[in-house]
């Protein structure tokens, strides 16, 4: 079986057909999240902390770390980024004690993480774009780490399935002459989003079929990409990654938490029920409230995708006896009735005289 070993100085996740679902944390990424790029910019690392504790207390496996802020102050992504990489990366090991993945389209960012990074990191990305070849895959080499493949190159991405299989063999191949082995290699196929290519789900299912049955390689990919544009897209999540597993997908680039209900929401939700008369306890916590009318939760906790994977797994053997399904499925005890037994009684049996 096709294992590919990720570690950090203590723990190993390990992607491979006969493993648990791979989740990879998305989290800790400043694209597209203004206020978090300009907190990195200023030095303010307190999101990246509170993102990596959510992400590995909803389940993730890996932490993504990219670095990719373009300063205001100097948009030269080639001399901040590589810095900024190493500083959030020697800052999250310092929090958590997961493998991380150094996710960077700057080749010097990633050999500035992978000079700080502890343990054996997964490299995010080389594509079939012949300067990334030649750029990426001696880091790799030097390093003796893994890489997440993306189905594209020269020519761009290809709506045609083939031609990004055709890619990731090229790569797959490319890699072995530097000496790096298949099971080095986790290719992203490129998941296209459902509401602008109707086929796309299917032509994943059949790339990742093709990929574990032809190139023995674990696969990847961004999961949201799937539902881009569309409503309730984790309701597309939730029903497109038990299929891709089903395929043979073993990991994904994700989000494994579901964020917190703010309390602009709680408010207008509050004045939505006083306004038809409804009358509550004025003491009502706001957990208490959002979870009455399923609003979801004051807290971080594991989101609906993770739900969909921990059962996949389970319905794949890859859980073997449902510990996991049961761990993060059973209730948690009553307030005051932490470490008491059945019925509620503390302490052991009582014995006879």
């Amino acid at each position: 079986m096709t294992r590919t070993i990720i570690e950090s100085k203590t723990q190993t996740a390990i992607i491979g057909f006969d493993q648990p679902f791979c989740v990879i944390g998305e989290r800790i990424n400043p694209t597209g999240r203004k206020k978090l790029a300009a907190e990195l910019e200023a030095g303010d690392f307190s999101t990246v902390e509170k993102d990596a504790l959510a992400q590995v207390a909803a389940g993730a496996s890996v932490l993504d770390i990219n670095a990719g802020v373009v300063y205001n102050s100097n948009p030269n992504p080639n001399e901040t980024e590589p810095p900024l990489m190493q500083k959030i990366i020697k800052m999250v090991q310092g929090l958590v004690d997961i493998p991380l993945c150094i996710d960077s389209s700057v080749p010097a960012a990633l050999e500035a993480g992978l000079e700080v990074c502890e343990g054996r990191p997964l490299l995010n990305s080389v594509t079939g774009e012949e300067d990334r070849l030649e750029l990426i895959l001696p880091l790799v080499k030097k390093y003796n780490v893994p890489v997440v493949a993306i189905s594209n190159d020269d020519t761009g991405i290809s709506e045609d399935p083939d031609v990004r299989f055709e890619v990731a063999k090229r790569i797959v191949e490319r890699a072995a002459d530097f000496g790096i082995p298949a099971h080095d290699i986790v290719v992203d196929p490129l998941v296209m989003p459902i509401g602008a290519m109707g086929t796309a789900g299917l032509q994943v299912f059949a790339l990742v079929r093709r990929l574990r049955e032809e190139l023995g390689v674990n696969t990847t990919c961004g999961a949201s990409n799937i539902s881009f544009g569309l409503p309730n897209r984790h309701g597309i999540n939730n029903a497109f990654l038990p299929m891709a597993m089903g395929v043979g997908m073993t990991s994904a680039i994700m989000n494994p938490v579901a964020l917190p209900v703010n309390q602009t929401k709680i408010a207008e939700k509050k004045a939505e029920v006083a306004a038809a008369g409804i009358i509550l306890p004025e003491d009502m916590a706001d957990e208490a409230f959002v979870a009455m009318f399923g609003m979801g939760s004051t807290l971080a906790k594991s989101g609906k995708e993770m739900e969909a994977i921990r059962a996949a797994n389970f319905l794949t053997n890859n859980d073997p006896h449902g510990g996991n399904w049961i761990k993060y499925n059973k209730p948690p005890p009553a307030a005051g009735m932490e470490g008491r037994g059945r019925a509620g009684r503390s302490g052991g049996r009582r014995r006879r005289a």
